[in-house]
This record gives structure tokens, C-alpha cells and sequence, in this order.
């Protein structure tokens, strides 16, 4: 079994920088892209930004400048830097992840519980 553990969320003031880490886990063959969403109160899971495997990176318009997504395979663990955190980006923040799973080599979208982040003062 795969699994996605996020970790690093918490109360942060408005101005404030955070960083995200989401450790992934068990029979893995090899981990495509990676992914982190986040969801906020009463509103749908949206994307925040993408990382493929040879570190090529995608970020939702809105988030431009503020985050910076990265990885390390060698850990299979994909990481989310936020600064200038606003009270709008409190939400639950979810790892996703393309999984090859190993032996089998079966594709698994994998998803993490989520790390709550709230930015409040």
C-alpha cells in the first residue's frame, strides 16, 4: 500500500511563510508528478501548483511569486514554500501524487489526509 503524509501545517500570522512537506510511502516503483491542493471552508479542493518528476513546475495564476514547490525523489517526499500568507489561504492542504507502484507496476493517483493551515492573527 502507498501512502501520502503531509505534515507542516499550523497557525501562522498574516505576513508569515510556512512549508509544507508531504512524504510518500510503501511499494513504489516510481513517482510521476506530484501535486499539492487545497481546499477552504465551504469551497471546492483547487490546484496550488505541480512538480514532474524532472522538477518541471506548474502554479495556479493566483499563487505566482508566492510559493515554490519542489522535491526530492530520493525521498519520495514533495514540499510546498508559502510567504506573504494571507487570511485566504487558509484551507487544507492536500499532497496528490501519480504512483507506479511496484511490483506490479499498476498506476495509482494517490492522495494525502491533508495538513490544516491557517493564517490568522
Amino acid at each position: 500500500q502507498v501512502q501520502l503524509v503531509e505534515s507542516g501545517g499550523g497557525l501562522v500570522q498574516p505576513g508569515g511563510s510556512l512549508r509544507l512537506s508531504c512524504a510518500a510511502s510503501g511499494l513504489i516503483f516510481r513517482i510521476d508528478i506530484m501535486a499539492w491542493y487545497r481546499q477552504a471552508p465551504g469551497k471546492q479542493r483547487e490546484l496550488v501548483a505541480t512538480i514532474t518528476r524532472d522538477g518541471s513546475t506548474n502554479y495556479a495564476v493566483s499563487e505566482k511569486g508566492r510559493i515554490t514547490i519542489s522535491r526530492d525523489n530520493t525521498k519520495s517526499t514533495v514540499y510546498l514554500e508559502m510567504s506573504s500568507l494571507k487570511p485566504e489561504d487558509t484551507a487544507v492542504y492536500y499532497c496528490n501524487a501519480g504512483v507506479i507502484q511496484g511490483p506490479d507496476r499498476s498506476y495509482l493517483d494517490a492522495w494525502g489526509r491533508g495538513t490544516l493551515v491557517t493564517v490568522s492573527s
